[in-house]
């Protein structure tokens, strides 16, 4: 009973805690909103958020504009939770001829963005204790995801390069391991791990299965999947690991982070294909996404191999590494996706994202994706946002000793 006087909390106390630990992110780009407000938009250089500032490529226009003006019968009505079986095929297609493996729509589930179908597979596969190894730098809302299904959270570093340490993996697997979470390109590093390591991987991986008597699955989170630098094959997971399941959205190869719209792609040669594919749709229903947006998956089923301009990006990836190079700014360059992890130069990361703020410049510390000592650098702007910050950069650079 609460105390006269004292009115009990609204919300659940681990979700109080939940929102501050997560409120990096969040709360620079709402700071940023007041900045703007003070100085205006053009004199603040928000690279907070994954924002893409692309727009949809032709393509999306003209298969939204032919739905709307031709629209079909039952288009917006229900349909199976696991998605449009045209839809799925489509979608088949478009990975049997990237991987060579013998994908069908039986393989595949639409779902409300890859933040959706992840939430999707761990209450799918999560007994409560079951541990999701992650890897730092890890997107921020990994921890909340799992912990949402029971699980827990067991977090590996990743090497100085940011790539996958198999031995720190090696000594993390335990009979407790249910599934490995990856994500490349990562967020926030920018780092796509060599198909080399993603074999090893896999090696190690039967290897503990078959001492452990367990299944382990490795569920590879690539909305970054086609964003990707000098020339670069994507790396996939399928021919490494027969219990792999891919997770992925078009928010950025399409620009359509709004519309929420993604997948589920499962290993055609997995023993528990079937069964994890009713387990998907159980879930997708359950969870209240019920299934994946209509008009969405009807506009994506006519975009599959689509992707917007890379070239633009990787302009503002050279644009900004170039100028903090010279700068004296260490990090790895980006491989893929549209983020810079630089390491800060003092070890308190939060102290020098306040100091970037003060020129008015909007970063996020290292330590909310698990890594302190570094901050990331969101550059899916305008290139006067890139230009126009550079001397802010410059000058906090010469505050802090850089060469």
């Amino acid at each position: 009973m609460a105390s006269e006087g004292v009115l009990p909390m609204a919300i659940a106390q681990r979700v109080r805690q939940h929102m501050q630990a997560a409120s990096w992110i969040r709360g620079m780009f709402e700071e940023g909103i007041q900045l703007k407000q003070q100085y205006g938009a053009d004199n603040v250089y928000d690279f907070s958020l994954g924002n893409p500032v692309l727009e949809p490529p032709p393509q999306f226009y003209e298969a939204l504009h032919q739905l709307v003006t031709h629209p079909r019968p039952g288009m917006h009505r229900y349909m199976p939770n696991v998605g449009y079986p045209e839809t799925r095929a489509a979608i088949a297609t478009q990975l049997a001829r990237e991987t060579g493996m013998l994908f069908t729509a039986n393989h595949i589930v639409m779902v409300v963005g890859a933040a959706g179908g992840l939430n999707v597979v761990l209450k799918t596969l999560l007994d409560p204790g079951d541990e999701v190894m992650i890897f730092a730098p890890y997107f921020v809302e990994y921890h909340f995801y799992v912990e949402n299904h029971q699980g827990v959270s067991k977090v590996v570093p990743t090497d100085a390069q940011f790539n996958l340490d198999l031995e720190a993996i090696a000594q993390a697997l335990s009979p407790r391991t249910k599934m490995l979470l990856i994500n490349a390109p990562n967020n926030p590093s920018g780092v796509v791990y060599p198909a080399a390591t993603i074999q090893a991987l896999g090696v190690l991986l039967r290897q503990k299965q078959a001492e452990f008597g367990t299944q382990i699955y490795l569920v590879s989170d690539e909305p970054y999947k086609k964003l990707l630098y000098d020339g670069m094959v994507y790396p996939e997971v399928y021919p490494h690991y027969i219990n792999s399941i891919a997770v992925t959205s078009h928010a950025k190869d399409l620009a359509l982070p709004g519309e929420r719209i993604g997948y589920i792609a499962t290993h055609p040669g997995c023993p528990d294909v079937e069964e994890l594919q009713d387990g998907f749709s159980f879930a997708n229903r359950t969870l209240g996404f019920v299934n994946a947006p209509a008009l969405m998956q009807h506009v994506v089923t006519q975009l599959q191999g689509v992707t917007i301009d890379m070239r633009q990006y990787e302009r503002k990836r050279d644009l900004l590494c170039t100028n903090l190079a010279a700068m004296g700014y260490q990090f790895v360059k980006p491989q893929g996706g549209f983020y810079l992890f630089p390491r800060s130069p003092m070890a308190d990361d939060v102290a020098f994202v306040k100091a970037l703020v003060q020129r008015r410049i909007l970063t996020v510390p290292g330590s909310g994706f698990g890594t302190p000592g570094y901050f990331r650098i969101a550059y899916c702007v305008e290139d006067r946002t890139i230009e126009n910050a550079l001397e802010g950069f410059r000058a906090v650079a010469k505050e802090y000793g850089l060469s």
